[in-house]
């Protein structure tokens, strides 16, 4: 009996020693190294059973194009990876079905309109850029506020009172999008559009016209927020961008909202997109710093990341 049972446990040795290799060894930080305090926007992400490293780029949806320049960093991180993942993926976002499927959940309930929420000033403001658009009163007048903010700095863009180069402003995804595609990536993303609407819908109607016109007013230089996100983001605070978000006036008492219940949704999802394999993400730099960022919170779910300079 001796003589069977002794090939049979080398086996079981062997089989033990094997799964053990391929066991994912979780990464362990301390708790004073979970936050990151590096200044970059590239990270990469190794460890925890990956075989191979996937990336995390922090964004900014409304940037000069004077101002934006991809690290030779970044571009080598693009050409390692399968593919690339947004907050949505931009393929769905410019599809027409998903656009007009959005739109019949664009609108407000119970007659409110935009004029009964904004002071006349505020409500000119919100007119004359969507006039802009080529968009009359008569088509955004019931729109969520929030949807109007999308509409209003979600694509490239340029001053039409000033079109020069140096206004010219665009976001950073769509430029990484023009990238993706030329390289053949693969795309997708870390929510829908319905989910993202569903966020809207969880915010106050008062509230979200505040966050429109706070936006509008910043994009047009009237207000400094925008040019210290941009200050901060040209200089990879990820950590000064957090905070700024969450002191501003009409979005601080959302940010959990908007910022930590998504980063925590979007972590498994993260790992199942890097398991199968290498993967550019691409989302708010805002999301990415503070202890309950998407970086800290990868850290605490075993992986290694580590800041690309």
């Amino acid at each position: 009996m001796k003589y069977l049972l002794k090939p049979i446990l080398s086996l079981l040795s062997l089989w033990l020693v094997i799964s053990g290799c391929h066991s994912p060894q979780k990464i362990k930080y301390t708790p004073d190294t979970i936050l990151p305090t590096d200044h970059s926007l590239l990270w990469r992400i190794s460890g925890n059973g990956l075989k191979q490293p996937s990336y995390l780029y922090g964004t900014i949806h409304l940037i000069p194009k004077s101002d934006l320049a991809f690290s030779q960093g970044t571009l080598n991180a693009l050409s390692k990876v399968k593919k690339i993942v947004f907050e949505i993926d931009i393929k769905e976002m410019t599809s027409l079905r998903t656009q007009f499927k959005l739109l019949n959940k664009a609108f407000m309930k119970g007659g409110k309109t935009l004029k009964s929420l904004l002071s006349e000033d505020d409500y000119a403001l919100v007119k004359q850029k969507m006039e802009e658009k080529g968009l009359p009163s008569s088509m955004f007048e019931r729109l969520k506020p929030l949807f109007l903010s999308t509409m209003l700095s979600g694509e490239e863009n340029e001053n039409p009172l000033s079109p020069s180069e140096t206004n010219a402003m665009t976001s950073v995804e769509m430029e990484l999008w023009k990238i993706a595609k030329k390289q053949g990536l693969q795309s997708s993303g870390l929510e829908t559009a319905e989910y993202q609407m569903a966020i809207f819908d969880a915010i106050p109607y008062e509230d979200q016209a505040k966050m429109l016109v706070e936006s509008l007013k910043n994009n047009q230089g009237t207000g400094n927020e925008l040019k210290e996100m941009v200050a901060l983001y040209k200089a990879a605070d990820i950590n000064g961008m957090q905070k700024i978000i969450a002191e501003t006036e009409s979005m601080g008492a959302f940010e959990d909202l908007l910022l930590g219940q998504r980063n925590q949704n979007w972590i498994p999802k993260m790992r199942d997109y890097m398991q199968l394999q290498p993967t550019f993400f691409a989302v708010g730099a805002g999301h990415l710093g503070g202890n309950e960022g998407v970086i800290a919170l990868l850290r605490k779910n075993g992986f290694q990341v580590d800041a690309v300079l």
